[in-house]
Formats: C-alpha cells, structure tokens, sequence
C-alpha cells in the first residue's frame, strides 16, 4: 500500500512539474483581443511562429493549445502585446455584459485597472469621521490618531486596493486625501510655516506620534504628499500609507484645475478614481505619477528562482531601466559632478559641449511676411494633442550606460548623443531650423539627439559625426507609458464628448462646447505626460544644495536626460515635419512656434479655413490633422491679424498668447 501510494505522488509530482513548466497564456479571448490591438493578422503571427494560419485560430478559439517549443515563443509575443495594450478604460468590458469569456480575458495580466478592486484606491476625509470612496461609498474611519488611521486605511474594514499594473510590479498603497477639516482633527496646521521646504517642523507632535508607534517617513519628510511605512518584513509584509493634505497644496492648481481642491469630498473621491483607474492612484505631484507610472509599467526587478539554490532571487526585467546610469558630458546638466570636473562653475558651456535638445520657442522675423498673408485677416493656433506621448511611441531610447566613439558611423536606429556640424543644411527662414530650439540655423558643431540627426538624413544632410556618446543596450522603454496615457486621455476626451468617429467640423464644434470646470482629470492627465518627461532630468532643489554635489534623484534609474532629449527631440522633428509638409505643397509657412503649438495666418478664423486638403477633401497626407488622438491636432486660439504682427514686432511669441492669456499660465 505505502509503495502504491508513493508512486501516485510520484505520478502527482511530475504533473506539477510538467504544468509549472508550461509557459502560462492568457486566455483565448484576450489573445484574439491583444493580436486585434496591435493590428496584426492571423497570419503574420502563423508566419513568425512558423505554423499554418488555421492552427492560430484554433489558439484563440480555445479549441486547442500550442505546445513546445511553440509555446514558448507565443507566451513571449503575447507577454509583450500584453505590457503595449493592456486592458484599461476604454477596452474593458462593460459592467453588466461580461460573458464567461470576457470575464477569464479582464483576470487576465496585467489586471484591469477598472472597475475599482475592494473599495477603490483611494479615500477622501471629510474631517467627520466619514472617507468618502467612489460610487458614493462612505467609510467610518477611526479620528484620535494619524497611526490609528493608518491602521484602519491598511486593514479590511477600508478594503483600500491599487491593483499592479504589471506582473513584476507592486499593488499600490492606500491614498488618504486630507481635506482642510480632516487635517485639523488630525491635529495637522492648515499651512505650514516652513514655506521654502514645506514640511512639518521635527519636533510637531503628530511625527513624535508616528515615531512611537515605529512608522517611518521617507527621505521627503512629512509634507503634501508624505508617504508614511514600516520596513516589509516576511511576517507582515508591505506597510505603506500615502496622504495628499489638500490645504497644502497637494493638487496643483496648475495640473488639477483652480478649485479641485475645494470640490465636496465625494465628488473629489469620483474625479481622483477616475485619474487613479486610468492613469495610477497619485503618489505625489502629476509629475511624480508620470515618473511613477513608467516603473509600474516597467518594473525594473521580477523574482526568479536560482537553479543552484533552488531559492527566489531578485532578477533584472529586460528592456526595463533596472539601475542608475551616469549621463554622458553633454547630457548632463551644468550641476552635474561630471559637468563639474570638466569646467569651472562660471563657464557657459556652447553647443559643441551640451546637448540642448528642447522644445521650439520661435518666431518669424516680420520683415519675412509676404504681401499676401499680411492681407488675410485672422491668426490662428493649432496645438498637437499629448505631443510628448506622441513622440515617446515606438521610441528606441537607451537602456544602460553611454559608450563613446570616435569618428563614429551615423546610425539612424542607435539613441545617443552625436557631435556634428548641420550649419551648412541650406533652410528657408521662414521656417523654424528643426535643429535648434530658438529655430535659428546652427553656426557650427554641435551635440544632437539621434531622432535630429535622423531628420538631418531624411532632409538629405550629410551626416558625418565627429565624436558620440551611444547606449547599444536600447529598446522602446516608454511603449507601454505611451499606450496607458494614450488610451487615459481618449476615454477621457470620451466622457467630455469628443471621440475619434467625429468629423473635423463635428470634432472643432465639440472641442468648442467642452464645459470649463469639468476637465480636471484631463488636465492632470496632460501634466502627467509632460511633468513625466520633465522628470526624468530632475535638476537638484533646497537651499542647502552646493554646485557639482549629486542630489537625491540621481539614483534613480529614471533619472536619465537623455532620453528626455530623445523625447523631445522627435517631438521637434515631427512637428517640423507637417510644418514642412504644409509649406511644400500649400505654400504655408508659420509666423510662430511654442512648443507643439504653431501660428498660421488665415483668411478665417477655423484650422479648416487654411489647413490644405486633398481633391477628395481628406487631411493632406504627413501634414496636420485635426482630431482627438495624440499627434493630431486641435484649435487652440484666434486673434486679429494685427494683434499678431504686432506681437512678432515686440519680439513676443504669438503662440503663447493665441488663447488670450499666456500659455504657460495653464501648463500648456
């Protein structure tokens, strides 16, 4: 009998290890729905995985299972659509209509990241004793102590869930938001006196508190956004518990629109939900969530089991930032300590020594302005949608340490830095040089982006670099950030009633109807994608900082400049790009720039009054294109004919005022 039963373990044991070796697919539905997402055939799939195209039907039937060594390489296609289309706001199915299909395919990973798991990710207080969730959900929550309240907000009686939005990542933390009330009974101050810092004094009872039941505060201390933990321990786990303490600006009016702080609790829980489902539950300002969301979608470790030890390792997760880089010399901000070693602190660096790769701020000289456009009788302003998340598609940016090279070959498909003189490229001056952020021509050698120098190419430039800083280890780290903001801001502009299916006149009288105080998570959103980039060269901050010291945000392994300036750089080219493209065919040429924001006059007021199209009347194919989607553009502003050269002549951009107001006021 005791052999018999041996060898039915045995029997037990080798099935487990044969379905533990099996590579896990998600489930037929949702392979069907990541090949439709990524635009790809039935048969380009049979093609790359060598089988008949009938036998990937059969996969994502369900009729049957690929087995090895195909299943393998199927799981790993299926992997990687998974992280570029997971299932959001847009694609998840309706609440309600889910079949049993549909269910397997939303369980599928990464998780969905609506409806809300538990209670939500987040709650409001009220100052009542109430926390307030979406759906109209009120909590009792305790009211003596902030280490009481955190209790409750990591216990089950607040059911508190952020799930991960990758399989390697972590579930997020509970958000408490603090409203002035609630912040009082906590026995918080309603501002703080430190206003340079922005941060609780260090003898306040409420840190002594914490302290004493062993919570611990970050590096930042106890301010807008204190994130308050213990150290994960195999018994308990991960403890951590952020706030956002409204009453100390912890929504940026600049971001979140200028009353979205003062919003009654359960319409703030609704609208902080909505951005959390879509976009990631907040963890500091838009810019932090735009920086945080890129490690929630890349994570840059995964466990794996060592064969030797047979024990659970922490592994790197490929094409993933996974540790800090030093930036090559001309990446490197002027207070960088390898900017520091190379020059004195007053030394202004010139092109040949930094990499200046940033947004267009240009305009043309009115002398240049034509007999016929100063008769056309309006300017007007056409802004490109999510430019920087546009430009972030299908980027390869660089993933591990520069190497340098002398005398290099120019390699279009390479991110780096490249040294090059472009001052001899012959440009019309009535367009901005696509190499320069004031559009001025260049006068000489100087430090490049791969995506302009690839422009340079494309415009027939002969590129011959003198010198390069290249990272070979590259891959398109910012796909998946592109996808989940991309998709974030379509369901958003949804809700406000603008969709893709609209017509461009239908889409510019929608745009135009869009109600002012309800575009508070649209507005977050957009100060994400460009508070994210922004992030990544994150320049050192507080009075005690002292010039070529590193400051804290250099360990990060998002602290990377050059891929804000590859992000940025291809933001420019493209914009050049239809800018060239309306000039060639249409003969029309911009009077300014900001930006992703361009100036045309017009003989009327609408984009559509000189926007050139074709016969058929379609948009002019590679030029701008009215619509919703990032990259297409919208109307952002007209003013008088005379307003705008009089702008131009006081050397004003006209760009930064279209609206009425200045641009950068709203974060635009």
């Amino acid at each position: 009998m005791e052999n018999e039963q041996q060898s039915l373990f045995a029997a037990v044991d080798a099935l487990l290890e044969e379905a533990a070796a099996q590579d896990p697919l998600p489930h037929p539905d949702e392979r069907k729905r990541l090949r439709e997402a990524a635009g790809l055939s039935q048969d380009q799939i049979a093609k790359a995985l060598s089988v008949r195209r009938e036998t990937v039907t059969s996969w994502e039937t369900g009729r049957t299972a690929p087995r090895p060594p195909k299943r393998a390489a199927y799981a790993r296609l299926l992997e990687g659509l998974t992280t570029l289309h997971p299932i959001n706001a847009v694609n998840a199915p309706k609440p309600g209509t889910l079949t049993v299909n549909a269910v397997n395919a939303v369980n599928a990973k990464p998780r969905p990241t609506t409806p809300p798991e538990g209670h939500g990710p987040l709650v409001v207080l009220d100052g009542t004793g109430h926390a307030h969730a979406a759906g109209g959900l009120v909590l009792d929550h305790p009211t003596t102590t902030l280490p009481a309240l955190i209790a409750w907000a990591l216990g089950p009686d607040a059911d508190l869930r952020s799930p991960r939005l990758h399989r390697n990542g972590k579930d997020g933390d509970p958000l408490l938001v603090l409203t002035a009330a609630a912040t009082e009974a906590l026995g918080l101050p309603l501002v703080l006196e430190d206003r340079r810092a922005l941060r609780l004094p260090d003898g306040h009872p409420t840190l002594k508190q914490l302290a004493k039941s062993k919570w611990q505060l970050t590096r930042r201390g106890f301010g807008p956004w204190p994130r308050i933990y213990r150290p994960a321990t195999p018994t308990t786990g991960r403890q951590c518990v952020q706030l956002a303490v409204l009453p100390w600006g912890a929504l940026d009016p600049r971001a979140w629109g200028e009353y979205t702080a003062e919003l009654p609790a359960p319409e703030l829980a609704e609208l902080l939900t909505t951005y959390a489902a879509r976009v990631l539950t907040p963890r500091g300002s838009t810019a932090v969530t735009g920086l945080e969301l890129m490690t929630a979608l890349r994570p840059p470790t995964r466990a794996a089991r060592n064969p030797q030890t047979n024990t659970w390792e922490s592994a790197p997760v490929a094409g993933s930032l996974v540790r800090p880089v030093d930036p090559a010399p001309p990446e490197a901000p002027d207070e960088h300590p390898v900017v520091a070693a190379l020059y004195p602190r007053a030394h202004q660096r010139t092109p040949d020594q930094v990499l200046d790769e940033e947004a267009y701020d240009w305009i043309r000289d009115p002398e240049l302005l034509s007999d016929a456009e100063c008769t056309r009788t309006h300017a007007v302003g056409i802004d490109v949608n999510m430019a920087f998340a546009a430009a972030a598609n299908r980027l390869a940016v660089g993933l591990g340490p520069a190497v340098h090279a002398s005398r290099p070959r120019f390699d279009p498909k390479t991110p780096g830095c490249w040294l090059a003189d472009l001052s001899a490229l012959d440009l019309d001056p009535r367009l901005p040089s696509p190499f320069t952020p004031h559009g001025k021509p260049p006068t000489g050698p100087a430090w490049y982006a791969t995506p302009t120098l690839a422009y340079a190419l494309e415009l027939g430039h002969p590129v011959e670099p003198a010198e390069a800083w290249l990272r070979p280890d590259n891959g398109p780290y910012l796909d998946a950030w592109y996808t989940r903001l991309r998709d974030a801001y379509v369901a958003t502009m949804a809700d406000l009633g603008v969709t893709p299916a609209l017509s461009e006149p239908e889409f510019l009288t929608a745009m135009a109807a869009l109600p002012s105080g309800n575009k508070q998570v649209l507005s977050a959103i957009k100060s994400t994608v460009k508070g994210g980039i922004g992030k990544l060269r994150e320049r050192p901050q507080g009075a005690g900082y002292r010039h070529g010291e590193p400051w804290p945000a250099l360990e990060r392994p998002t602290w990377r400049p050059d891929i804000r300036a590859a992000v940025i750089s291809t933001a420019r080219v493209n914009m050049h790009r239809k800018m060239l493209k309306l000039a060639t065919v249409a003969g029309e040429y911009p009077i300014a720039v900001l930006s992703d924001c361009a100036v045309y006059l017009s003989d009327g007021p609408s984009p559509l009054d000189f926007l050139p199209h074709t016969p058929e009347d379609k948009p002019l194919p590679g030029g701008f294109r009215l619509g919703v989607s990032p990259g297409m553009v919208k109307h952002e502003g007209t003013q008088p004919l005379l307003w705008a050269v009089q702008m131009l002549d006081e050397g004003l951009n006209p760009a930064r005022h279209i609206k009425g107001h200045d641009a950068a006021a709203d974060g635009e």
